[in-house]
């Protein structure tokens, strides 16, 4: 078994001054795999005080000194990427295929994309050619707290990470307890690439503990966090005592319109969607709603596609989907499921349960519910598992309706062959981000939600723009330079 029990702060690995040993759990065998500290009160305030020390001399920094440093860590990056990848599949349970591709690779596509987006900014410039002595000055906004998930680690740490240090913030990263050790690699790629003392620290923890600790401390700018609403909204109570900026990345239950006229794979296509990184994923298509007219088929399609889906340990090779994170993850999605049974849904495909010939782990059944209603439980709560809920529409307006109805706002579908109904679905759904026919968004496109999905962008120069101030100045001397 694995003992990281350190943190990372100023530049060393330091053992925990009020640590508390947590076992990190394999969620394939339900065992666990490593053991690490919780960090207390003392551990936090050390790291925000390495972070505070450090912001002068960083946020002034040239920034192609600041870009020279990612680039580094990308090049660190790529020669850990085994190392990562096992990390991953260890620690949340993604196949070793999945972690090796998809969740590793979210590290290398975010760094690349911020060194590009970086170009774009403009940290120094006139306010317009008619005012001279007016300057726009984009400055860090300063000591951050970036409090990552466990779904996709990676993902997640370089989307805050790498714009925070392009910004020239100085930073506390507090991953999830569940899925720790990918950020502890992280670490060390950090450490390898060059980061000046303090710039980065890295400290363990939970929500109540380090989570809370970090969201309002007075030393602390800016929180930024992703993961449950719940969460969320606690974390905005904590930090308005200190008038923090507060970027939040929350939860979704994406819509997916299909429209009798959508292409042959659109069904097939948006149930494997939804089933990606076992339903971990906050982006899910959870909720196809499909048109009448072709309602009875996707049904079929959609059971068809679960059966055919298998589940399997994380450590083996190919195209399954692996265990859900927890006992606590698991036990909230059998409980959904039996929810959904009770409230009159259809079941289709899966079930309660674990899939046959698995009884440990923590393995979910690829589970369809048909003739859902929007009132339903299954259809309202994000329920983070393998879980398809099917609804009916007549119109386009009863779909629109539909989709709109949920407190959450991140991603929305549309599959239609008529381009005039897609560009008109663009703009009358509810969410910060519209997919289309299985087109992904092209790089550098800002990610992030609406209502109860959260607020701020991440990706791209959006994401870089959110760890900046915009300071406004006049009588600028443009001849001294």
């Amino acid at each position: 078994m694995r003992m990281h029990r350190q943190f990372y702060i100023n530049g060393t690995w330091c053992d925990p001054i009020a640590g508390q040993d947590l076992p990190v759990i394999n969620p394939s065998t339900e065992e666990p795999c490593a053991i690490i500290s919780l960090g207390g009160v003392a551990d936090t305030d050390l790291a925000v005080a390495s972070a505070k020390a450090a912001l002068p001399g960083w946020m002034h920094t040239p920034p192609a000194e600041r870009l020279e440093l990612v680039k580094r860590i990308l090049h660190e990056y790529k020669a850990r990427a085994e190392d990562m990848a096992q990390a991953m599949s260890m620690e949340m349970g993604a196949p070793i295929d999945l972690a090796r591709a998809s969740q590793y690779g979210a590290g290398t596509w975010h760094i690349s994309n911020f060194i590009t987006a970086f170009e774009q900014i403009e940290f120094d410039a006139p306010l317009n050619a008619h005012s001279p002595e007016d300057r726009i000055i984009r400055e860090a906004v300063g000591v951050c707290a970036l409090i990552t998930p466990w779904n996709w680690p990676m993902n997640q740490v370089t989307l805050k990470v790498i714009p925070a240090l392009l910004a020239g913030c100085t930073m506390v990263l507090k991953p999830s307890e569940i899925a720790p050790l990918s950020s502890i690699v992280w670490s060390e790629i950090m450490d390898a690439a060059g980061t000046p003392k303090g710039v980065y620290n890295m400290v363990n923890g939970d929500g109540p503990g380090v989570g809370t600790q970090l969201s309002g401390h007075p030393d602390v700018d800016m929180v930024s966090f992703t993961g449950s609403t719940r969460a969320g909204i606690a974390i905005s109570k904590n930090a308005a005592e200190t008038l923090k900026r507060v970027h939040l990345e929350l939860g979704g239950k994406g819509a997916n319109l299909v429209f009798a006229d959508a292409d042959a794979g659109a069904v097939k296509r948006g149930v494997q969607h939804c089933f990606q990184n076992s339903g971990q994923s906050c982006n899910a298509p959870t909720r196809m709603l499909v048109q009448r007219e072709i309602y009875d088929a996707a049904v079929e399609t959609a059971r068809e596609v679960a059966e055919a889906t298998t589940v399997g340990p994380a450590n083996a090779s190919g195209r399954h989907i692996g265990p859900v994170v927890s006992q606590a993850q698991y036990d909230k999605i059998q409980g959904l499921i039996e929810t959904g049974i009770a409230e009159g849904a259809r079941l289709v495909a899966g079930g309660l349960g674990r899939p046959d010939g698995l009884n440990r782990g923590y393995f979910v059944r690829p589970t369809v519910f048909a003739d859902v209603t929007n009132d339903m439980t299954i259809a309202r709560e994000e329920i983070f598992g393998p879980v398809l809920s099917i609804i009916p529409f007549q119109t386009e307006a009863e779909a629109v309706r539909i989709a709109n109805d949920t407190v959450y706002g991140l991603t929305n579908y549309v599959q239609s062959q008529d381009g005039t109904r897609r560009n008109r679905l663009a703009r009358q759904l509810r969410a910060g981000m519209i997919e289309m026919n299985g087109r992904s968004r092209s790089a550098g496109s800002p990610f992030g939600g609406m209502k109860h999905s959260g607020n701020g962008r991440e990706g791209g120069v959006w994401g870089i723009e959110d760890f900046l101030e915009v300071k406004a100045v006049s009588g600028w001397d443009s001849a001294a330079g």
